[in-house]
């Protein structure tokens, strides 16, 4: 039997910046591991009081009073449990980032790849044509997670099917019409570019805007498509083929011949890593594939709509985002909406969401969890146990994702505070208690 767990604080200030989780290990998750939920022997019901009780004595223990909300709801039938204004709307920081995943997947596929490629103009003019595919880098170490596309390959590539067409020299030019723009998003903060919590949003980028590949927060470059056809224009030169000039803005005409392509992991993985390391800019492309495939302009405004639009098939009401990655100040989704979310993605009967799932960090062990629930804290019961989504912006702290309580029965939770006084440590102490809940 799968519940459902929800958690808020009263929202006391928009004067947010970004706070950067623990540094992302870059672990292998297990695919849709929670489809296992259907074979597990049937739990005894829980006792609503009992659980009542724990959850409220452990709320009073936070000192945030009544703007503590909270909702708890079976899985399965999706029966209320425990509610405590559960209605209202919160910021949700990059718990977002689960509205992101499972509309990602409705809306495209699980299998759906992104492509970069090199295209002939006509008038003998190369074009690096950007797809859209965030993790996009300059070559692959045999430790990246998941295997992502990269413009090594694709220059080798190009220079070999110039080789053949008897081509030895070519203009380059570089094309990242496919986001029209703005490229920062509304309700962002100043320093969120700079401080490399995000790179501005464009189809054709390396390494995800980062200065430095290796580090997740490393500071952004300026220009991101510039940056990345400069790096291919120098692979292109390594593999022989004579590149006049410097790389200039051009976009491929309709009927380009393509010379090259290569492609990212399939939506699976790309949804994965976002939820493990909480990738940004992979949100922020992923919200543009939900435009995409809904007919939406793949822009800030287009990805929001659309993301609204497949929740809203879905069911799912009381969500107000502007952009997929949780950075804007102006998301609201109330604690009922995001866990109508995890369990739709939890569905076994719906496997395509399940990497919604998969994806979650473990306590103490992978992802943006990896440096939480250690062993001399008060949350320390919970690490292996507790799986979850990080968001973090100033005043803001939530924490949504599975735990097996003491019963063993699946649980999804969310916290969501919006509070000054409220941390991320607060929050695993709470989803820890929810580990030790034997409400049965």
């Amino acid at each position: 039997m799968l519940n459902i767990f929800v958690l808020a604080a009263g929202f006391t200030s928009l004067d947010v910046i970004e706070s950067r989780p623990g540094e992302p290990v870059p672990y292998p998750v297990a695919l849709a591991q929670d489809k296992a939920e259907a074979e597990l022997p049937e739990a005894k019901p829980i006792d609503p009081g009992r659980l009542a009780d724990q959850l409220d004595d452990r709320m009073s223990d936070t000192g945030l009073g009544d703007g503590l909300s909270g909702y708890v709801a079976d899985g399965t039938t999706g029966e209320p449990l425990y509610e405590r204004d559960a209605d209202k709307a919160f910021t949700p920081a990059s718990t977002t980032k689960i509205a992101t995943a499972l509309a990602v997947l409705e809306a495209t596929g699980p299998e759906k790849r992104l492509h970069t490629d090199a295209v002939l103009d006509g008038d003998g003019r190369l074009i690096l044509v950007g797809g859209g595919d965030p993790t996009l880098t300059a070559d692959s170490g045999p430790d990246d997670y998941p295997v992502p596309a990269t413009l090594t390959l694709l220059a080798e590539r190009t220079a070999a099917a110039l080789d053949q067409a008897g081509v030895d020299s070519v203009e380059l030019g570089y094309d990242d019409s496919l986001y029209p723009g703005p490229d920062t998003g509304p309700g962002w903060k100043d320093n969120y570019v700079y401080e490399g919590s995000v790179a501005p949003v464009h189809a054709l980028m390396l390494d995800g805007g980062r200065v430095d590949r290796h580090d997740n927060y490393s500071e952004r470059v300026g220009d991101p498509p510039r940056t990345a056809a400069e790096a291919f224009a120098g692979l292109l030169r390594e593999e022989g083929v004579q590149v006049q000039g410097d790389p200039e803005p051009k976009q491929a005409p309709d009927g380009a011949e393509q010379v090259a392509t290569v492609a990212s992991s399939p939506m699976s993985a790309l949804v994965e890593r976002m939820m493990l390391a909480s990738d940004n800019n992979i949100a922020e492309a992923l919200a543009r594939q939900v435009a995409l495939a809904e007919g939406e302009e793949p822009s800030f405004a287009g990805g929001a709509a659309a993301m609204q639009s497949v929740l809203g098939r879905l069911g799912v009401e009381d969500v107000h985002v502007e952009d997929g990655s949780g950075l804007s100040v102006n998301n609201r989704i109330s604690p009922r909406a995001l866990a109508a979310m995890l369990r739709m993605a939890a569905d076994p009967e719906h496997p395509d969401r399940a990497f919604t799932i998969s994806g979650l960090p473990t306590a103490h062990f992978t992802g943006t969890l990896a440096d939480r629930y250690g062993p001399d804290g008060d949350a320390g019961h919970g690490a292996g146990l507790v799986r979850g989504k990080t968001g973090t912006l100033n005043g803001v702290s939530t924490l949504a994702g599975t735990v097996r309580d003491a019963d063993g029965r699946l649980l999804v939770f969310v916290f969501m505070a919006n509070d000054e006084a409220a941390t991320g440590t607060l929050l695993d102490t709470l989803a820890a208690e929810v580990a030790d809940c034997g409400c049965s």
